[in-house]
């Protein structure tokens, strides 16, 4: 089909502004000449395209080749009729450049938006777990910091109770040990001037003895006492024997210890004449063969507390099942050997301690296997003693357990010997230690079990004691000490600095967070900003471009912007004016041109719009084309057929392309007879607005295939 054109108005548009009815401005005119003088430039481009029907050239080998060509499009916005009226009046040969901008694909806008949005989640989740991970890093190495200390301090603390109480027990059974070696000598160096002999012997001074003795024990006012060994036929001699020499060592005693509340003569008179054991609560004499072992001279004088009586003169034997089964280990093994015993104390109650057997022997040498034990000394100790004045004032909350190597001993004198005892079985006592102050908690173990681990522990008192010699059933205790802290002495370590550190933490990392949260509002309120923008572009470029011509110049954008040329970002609005032109400033890429081999292309041009104009204001100039070419640009969209430009009054189309289509020619058809219907229909309804001569404006179609 040959092209229709309507007489060309070869009225030259007059450049002063001077017409035959209105003055227009310079740049409308001159606006309307390129754009008429481009359109003159497209139809001849086109028509020596189409040139084989007048070259003679057969109807079937025909084809039409259309190079899509991209203009510079502004970021302005806008509908299709705006950028319509804006291309007839300010087209590229305007003279007046638009601003430089560089656009971004909206795909890949969008892409970018939501890895932006996964960045920043990331960046939060990872600022949270170093919150959570720098908190609770800092209160465990505060809290650690804290038990380190705890458990250095508990470990000097148990190691000075150690160290001081083992040196006071070994000070004390050395001193023990040499106290009745020296009373051993003291006896056989009188039997060799005075002819005397056990048990009829007197230790002089023997108050001052004692208490040298008592003070080297390490309690305080311990009891020690003598208790020689009478044979059977002894017993009568002996009693003349106490009964006179008790006021002798009474008188002195109360002298050596500063007594003035009491006389010899009233401790006589609290004395029983002869050797006896209490059968309830009653004394009675001592009637049973074999020998006995009655109390001597003691200290400190005076009868035990709670006792009316004094000690003098009682078996030792049958005074104590205990006492009994450790003088009869100490007889056996010629060794001291301790027990575990009740003491009374002042205010007339008992506490758990030791009494402990030393032997005195016959003589000086006390090494000798044919050594006669003649005497006993016998000490009780509260051991409560050895743990004061140990710390400081303020070291508090130590736990002390003593513990017997031998099981408890029952009232019965019974002491078996027991492998694995049961926890009911194990013979402790335990006490708390607090700086110079000690009290008794009770006779087990009372620790608490959570400490078990700090526990420290080291033998107290071992006798060295040839077990092979003990009588069956006995047993020679090895004394042990644990010490355990408490939770009281944990606790004094304890601190808020966990809480200071971590909420020292919490607040750098919150202070991070909202700067974080400040510029990330600002990072966001300026991408929303370039998004609006692309936003605004992506539409112009969609309403210029069919889609598919839109993704391409997109994915070339992305592909050179890969490649890494960065001179693409300062060449238009998108980065690709040359792209857009049909060239490429990428080196060896080749021009967005497609083959269209059956096409039809429309032409339509408004007739007698040159000498309406040429009486109409700029603006009512703009508002007809506006309007009629937004009609146009929404009857082509429905026909599926694509814009290629306007040029002033001029509107070019094509159907087959860029989707290429068999009945292209009839869509062209139907797109102009909509045209030329909707040219009626808005030229009567801009009649009242535009002035009486609108309506008499007429589309001239032309359509080549």
């Amino acid at each position: 089909m040959n092209l229709r054109f309507g007489k060309e108005n070869t009225r030259r548009p007059n450049i002063s502004g001077k017409t035959r009815g209105n003055r227009l401005p310079h740049i409308p005119l001159l606006l309307y000449k390129r754009n008429k003088m481009k359109t003159n430039r497209l139809l001849a481009s086109m028509t020596h395209q189409s040139s084989g029907v007048d070259d003679g050239q057969s109807e079937s080998s025909k084809k039409s080749q259309i190079t899509q060509q991209s203009s510079y499009v502004s970021s302005g916005g806008g509908s299709a009729s705006n950028r319509s009226g804006s291309e007839s009046g300010s087209g590229s040969g305007s003279g007046i450049p638009a601003p430089q901008q560089v656009h971004v694909s909206p795909i890949v806008g969008k892409q970018e938006e939501a890895n932006v949005l996964k960045a920043r989640g990331l960046v939060a989740f990872i600022l949270l777990l170093a919150v959570a991970g720098v908190a609770t890093t800092a209160n465990l190495l505060v809290k650690q910091q804290e038990q380190n200390d705890f458990e250095n301090q508990f470990a000097g603390h148990a190691t000075e109770i150690l160290t001081v109480s083992r040196s006071a027990a070994n000070q004390f059974f050395d001193a023990m040990d040499s106290f009745a070696s020296s009373i051993g000598v003291q006896a056989a160096t009188e039997h060799a001037y005075l002819n005397t002999s056990w048990p009829f012997y007197r230790i002089p001074q023997w108050s001052k003895q004692a208490q040298k003795l008592a003070h080297l024990t390490g309690v305080n006012d311990p009891f020690v006492g003598v208790a020689p060994i009478v044979h059977e036929d002894e017993r009568e001699q002996w009693n003349n024997f106490a009964a006179e020499q008790n006021p002798i060592w009474y008188q002195e005693s109360i002298e050596n210890e500063g007594y003035t509340d009491m006389t010899a003569k009233q401790l006589v008179e609290m004395t029983i004449p002869f050797t006896y054991y209490y059968d309830n609560n009653s004394p009675k004499p001592v009637t049973r063969p074999g020998d006995v072992v009655p109390y001597f001279q003691s200290y400190p004088v005076g009868p035990p507390m709670g006792l009316p009586l004094m000690l003098t003169n009682i078996d030792a034997l049958l005074s104590s099942q205990k006492t009994a089964e450790v003088f009869r280990i100490t007889n056996t093994t010629r060794r001291p050997a301790i027990g575990f015993t009740r003491i009374r104390t002042e205010f007339d109650t008992e506490i758990p301690g030791s009494q402990i057997v030393q032997p005195i022997y016959d003589g000086a040498d006390t090494e000798a296997e044919d050594r006669k034990m003649v005497a006993i000394i016998l000490i009780q100790i509260p051991w409560l003693d050895y743990f004061k004045n140990v710390l400081a004032e303020g070291e508090d909350g130590l736990i002390v357990v003593l513990e017997s190597a031998c099981p408890k001993v029952r009232e019965d004198g019974a002491n078996p010997v027991v492998r694995n005892p049961t926890e009911s079985e194990r013979n402790m006592i335990t006490y708390r230690v607090d700086g110079p102050n000690a009290v008794l908690l009770g006779e087990d173990d009372l620790h608490d079990p959570t400490y078990d681990s700090l526990g420290v522990s080291e033998i107290f008192v071992d006798l060295q004691v040839d077990h092979s010699k003990l009588p069956e059933g006995s047993c020679v205790p090895i004394l042990t000490l644990h010490v355990y802290p408490s939770a009281e002495l944990e606790d004094s370590f304890k601190t808020d600095n966990d809480i200071t550190y971590t909420v020292v933490v919490v607040v750098i990392f919150a202070f991070t967070t909202l700067v974080f949260l400040l510029y990330d509002f600002s990072v966001g309120k300026r991408q929303r900003i370039v998004m609006d923008r692309i936003a605004k572009q992506d539409k112009i470029v969609s309403d210029v471009f069919p889609t598919a011509i839109r993704d391409r110049l997109y994915e070339n954008q992305e592909k050179n912007k890969m490649g890494g040329d960065a001179d693409l970002l300062d060449d238009g609005p998108f980065g690709l004016d040359e792209t857009f032109a049909g060239r490429s400033n990428a080196p060896g890429s080749a021009p967005l041109a497609d083959l269209f081999p059956s096409v039809t292309v429309v032409f339509a041009d408004l007739v007698g719009f040159t000498a309406w104009s040429s009486a109409r204001e700029p603006h009512q100039v703009f508002i007809l084309l506006e309007t009629l070419y937004g009609a146009f640009d929404k009857i082509a969209y429905r026909h599926g057929v694509f814009k290629v430009e306007t040029v002033g009054d001029c509107y070019v189309a094509a159907a087959g392309l860029p989707e290429p289509t068999d009945d292209h020619a009839v869509v062209a058809c139907r797109f102009a007879r909509d045209c030329l219907k909707k040219m009626k229909d808005v030229t009567l309804k801009l009649e009242v607005s535009l002035g009486p001569d609108t309506s008499d404006l007429d589309l001239r179609t032309g359509i080549h295939r």
